[in-house]
């Protein structure tokens, strides 16, 4: 009982802080294609590329993490600059003008499959994510950079002639998290948000169905949209549970089961307490490691 009264404090009491900026660069993974997490709570952040042909900007995990940070008393001005399909190369060469700033945190990811024309090679990640860091730690020494690994695209593992077929659903997320460490080392970056390492944890544990081509079994979750490539709700919310661990060092159980994010989007208390569950659970699996 203890416990959860006082995160219902840490939830209800504010902390007075001078808001820092957070920039999030990256693609669909990032503004949440696919699912009504695109564009949630877009006046909450900053769309640095503005609205899209139809008027519309973007919310997506940035938005979540925005919310999460709000309900926990912390003070973040956060930035969003993402182009669906593209990598960390891009955003350097075609959108310097708009990120190349002081920030105070950087969160950022590449292409789903490290490479998108080399699946599985970790050699552009790597030199691009060295790239872009140095240019944000040229702006700002002190910034924290962390790097986002991607989960296991289940439409690149069960159908045939895909870099994965045959290889158990859990395999890309850990070689995209293995591409991810070799990168953060070498650019030197604060370090790795394991977001794939956390969607394998949920299939383990029963969270989360681990296969979406045979249905989803009763009482899991899809952490796939229904293109079996991008997220559902569920899936961006617990990349954003890990990002809010990573990036404030808060445990994502502090903020319970009436979060406000999860009633919007109509999940359960239980499966919002289960996804908040496994996103501490693999901060502490990745803190432990050292990651």
């Amino acid at each position: 009982m203890k416990k959860f009264l006082f995160a219902a404090l840490l939830i209800a009491a504010p902390v007075h802080a001078d808001a820092k900026t957070i920039l999030f660069v990256g693609n669909s993974f990032t503004f949440g294609a696919g699912s009504p997490a695109h564009h949630y709570r877009t006046e909450t952040v900053t769309d640095l590329n503005g609205p899209d042909a139809k008027g519309k900007r973007v919310g997506g995990v940035p938005a979540i993490f925005k919310a999460f940070s709000q309900q926990t008393g912390l003070d973040y001005d956060v930035s969003v600059e993402t182009v669906g399909g593209k990598g960390l190369d891009f955003h350097y060469a075609e959108k310097r003008a708009l990120i190349d700033k002081p920030w105070d945190v950087v969160v950022m990811h590449g292409y789903s499959t490290l490479d998108q024309a080399n699946p599985g090679n970790p050699a552009l990640l790597v030199s691009s994510a060295k790239q872009i860091t140095d240019m944000f730690r040229s702006r700002n020494a002190k910034a924290d950079i962390w790097l986002t690994a991607t989960w296991s695209r289940a439409d690149q593992t069960y159908p045939s002639g895909k870099p994965w077929t045959g290889k158990p659903i859990s395999q890309m997320g850990i070689d995209v998290a293995a591409g991810y460490a070799r990168a953060a080392q070498n650019a030197k970056a604060t370090g790795v948000v394991p977001v794939g390492l956390a969607w394998n944890r949920a299939f383990a544990a029963g969270v989360a169905d681990d296969n979406p081509y045979d249905g989803i079994a009763p009482g899991k979750v899809d952490l796939w949209t229904h293109d079996h490539y991008h997220g559902s709700v569920y899936g961006y919310y617990l990349e954003a549970l890990l990002v809010f661990g990573k990036v404030t060092g808060k445990d994502p159980l502090s903020l319970g089961e009436n979060e406000t994010v999860a009633d919007d989007m109509g999940f359960s208390k239980s499966q919002t307490r289960a996804l908040q569950q496994i996103a501490h659970d693999q901060l502490a699996a990745s803190n432990k490691l050292g990651q």
